[in-house]
């Protein structure tokens, strides 16, 4: 007998599960069941390699989990997509009602504060790990269809919007102008080049209706400032590294904010973010418009102006400073990186238009600034093969 025909042996009497919604969507804990695992026929018997096991069985919690779970991703589908009225504290009620029954059934228990929009972010900050992805996908329909933001907020920066559903989500916050929700995408979502190629056109292109949410945006990076310069007040008495730090964070949001509309902050989050990468974010840049390449070219330009003018800059981060917008301060490396992907992708049409005149400009600088930093380079690596020798001297000597 070959090994295929032990195999297809072992599995028969088996039902096909992949073509089928399967009854158990969410991930539970096989290992009991696994352990209970034992050849239908024992070995010695059938004298096959390969045999069908049987003994597989589900705890009674997890079946009642997954149970419960299947019933109400249809409860809430059919109540998300029927006629009858409903809104957004109902939805909030029943998310949150669901999470804290399924945890008591898993036996976690915990404390949550008044039922709410808040109450329902603190449900899902710790039993939201309990939702299933398609149930996921479902309860981020909801907040999207009725702007349950804070509710969606939570869930992306936990971790729980699926890669799938990122795509929709994106096109989804455009559509109804929500900048913050965007910003906060950028930052915690793997992101692809289309979602790229939407965000860079949505801020390089602001709607009027979307101009809201820019408020806001200006709103935070003042506080941030503020907050930094309370914070050097207080200690403008003390010396050492925790001064030298926040001297450097508000150095760095004083140039991240002064001269830069409520749109070109936005544009900060997509060059500091995770998903600044090479290949993805070239093939966005090189489907932009040439206006919009005029103004991505623009904005770019401020920045290499401003460390052209303080070259003493050094990019904080929020572990060091405790300022979070810190690192959302795109590095002059990314700044030089995203201009020479835009040249490389858009060069002809830059010579026929104004915004060749623009790159001239920049380019001198950029030359002064890769030759202040190839000496810097060298003389980094000075410092280092002196540092190296001298430790080996001290240890020779002892």
């Amino acid at each position: 007998m070959t090994l295929l025909e032990v195999i297809t042996k072992a599995s028969s009497g088996m039902h096909n599960f992949a073509s089928r919604e399967t009854d158990y969507p969410m991930v539970l804990n096989a290992e009991p069941s696994l352990l209970n695992l034992r050849p239908e026929i024992e070995a010695y018997e059938s004298g096959l390699p390969l045999q069908k096991a049987v003994g597989w069985e589900l705890s009674q919690t997890d079946t009642d989990l997954a149970s419960s779970s299947l019933r109400f991703f249809k409860k809430l589908r059919r109540t998300l997509h029927g006629t009858a009225p409903f809104g957004k504290g109902e939805f909030l009620d029943m998310v949150s009602s669901y999470l804290v029954k399924s945890g008591k059934k898993a036996g976690v228990t915990s404390v949550f504060g008044r039922p709410g929009e808040g109450y329902a972010c603190e449900v899902v900050e710790k039993l939201g790990f309990m939702m299933d992805n398609d149930l996921r996908g479902l309860v981020l329909e909801g907040c999207i269809k009725l702007d349950a933001w804070s509710l969606l907020e939570c869930l992306i920066i936990n971790g729980l919007v699926e890669r799938r559903n990122a795509t929709n989500l994106v096109t989804n916050l455009i559509e109804k102008f929500n900048s913050e929700l965007i910003i906060v995408s950028l930052k915690h979502l793997d992101l692809q080049a289309y979602d790229l190629l939407c965000i860079l056109k949505y801020f390089l292109s602001f709607p009027s209706d979307g101009y809201g949410g820019l408020v806001n945006l200006r709103k935070h990076w003042e506080k941030k400032a503020l907050s930094v310069i309370d914070k050097l007040n207080k200690k403008s008495a003390e010396t050492g590294k925790e001064i030298s730090t926040l001297k450097e964070a508000a150095l760095s949001i004083m140039l991240a904010y002064d001269g830069f509309t409520g749109s070109e902050l936005c544009l900060h989050y997509v060059l500091s973010s995770p998903n600044f990468d090479h290949v993805i974010f070239s093939a966005s840049v090189s489907k932009l418009s040439i206006e919009a390449m005029k103004g991505l070219v623009q904005y770019l330009a401020k920045w290499i102006w401003k460390y052209e003018k303080f070259p003493q800059v050094i990019r904080c981060t929020k572990g060091a400073s405790g300022m979070d917008v810190c690192d959302s301060i795109p590095t002059l490396e990314n700044v030089v990186k995203c201009l020479s992907m835009c040249v490389d992708e858009h060069f002809a049409s830059f010579i026929m238009h104004d915004v060749f005149h623009e790159l001239l400009s920049v380019s001198e600088i950029v030359a002064s600034l890769a030759a202040e930093a190839k000496i810097c380079s060298n003389l980094a690596n000075l410092i280092e093969r002196m540092r190296i020798e001298e430790q080996d001297q001290q240890q020779e000597s002892s």
